[in-house]
């Protein structure tokens, strides 16, 4: 089997965890092999850059912020993704590297040119063969946080709209490989959504 590659993607609180697991077991419970993981993080390097860039104590520049990331995702796909990739596995991934260009480029504003492309590098030219966008409006998504909110869950809700508008842009400009779902629609409704999208996908 060839491997297949699956990235949840959206603003925070939209449930692409939940929905990255209920995935996870399904596909496993029908035999497939299966690699879950997340951004960022996924190897013991990343996840001691997942507490850098996600330390409220901490507040790097944006193109720090955006090297970070970098680092992070070239050490995930060279360590895991490709690997689990090549041993024909399904890598299921919450976050990849529309991510930055989201969160980064439409909500720092930082150019999305040169984000692609550091991204693109980093990535060794990896990009998932279906992406989720779990969508909702900002003030729902938000509300379903809970505790104390990390740096970016700090970030105001003009800064989520952007990044909103920049995933929006993102599956229009790439509708071969988006699934663009309501995150408001039941747990169950999105999974049999998803399940499906992948199995006509993967064939």
């Amino acid at each position: 089997m060839k491997g297949f590659f699956v990235a949840f993607e959206g603003i925070d609180g939209v449930g692409k965890t939940t929905q990255a697991g209920l995935l996870a077991a399904a596909l496993a419970g029908k035999g497939y092999p299966v690699l879950s993981t997340r951004e960022p993080g996924g190897t013991a390097l990343g996840e001691k850059l997942r507490g850098l860039l996600l330390d409220r104590d901490l507040a790097p520049a944006p193109w720090t912020e955006v090297f970070l990331y970098a680092a992070c995702r070239a050490q995930h796909v060279a360590e895991k993704i490709r690997p689990a990739l090549e041993k024909g596995q399904v890598v299921i991934a919450d976050r990849f590297l529309d991510s930055t260009l989201a969160y980064q480029g439409f909500g720092r504003g930082l150019a999305l040119e040169e984000l692609e492309r550091i991204s693109l590098l980093a990535a060794g030219g990896l990009v998932p063969d279906l992406t989720v966008l779990l969508d909702m409006p900002v003030e729902e998504a938000l509300g379903r946080l809970a505790g104390k909110p990390d740096r970016l869950e700090g970030e105001g809700r003009e800064f989520f709209r952007r990044v909103r508008r920049g995933y929006l842009w993102l599956a229009a400009r790439h509708p071969d490989r988006y699934l663009v779902l309501d995150a408001r629609l039941s747990p169950l409704e999105l999974h049999r959504a998803i399940l499906e999208a992948f199995e006509v996908k993967a064939r």
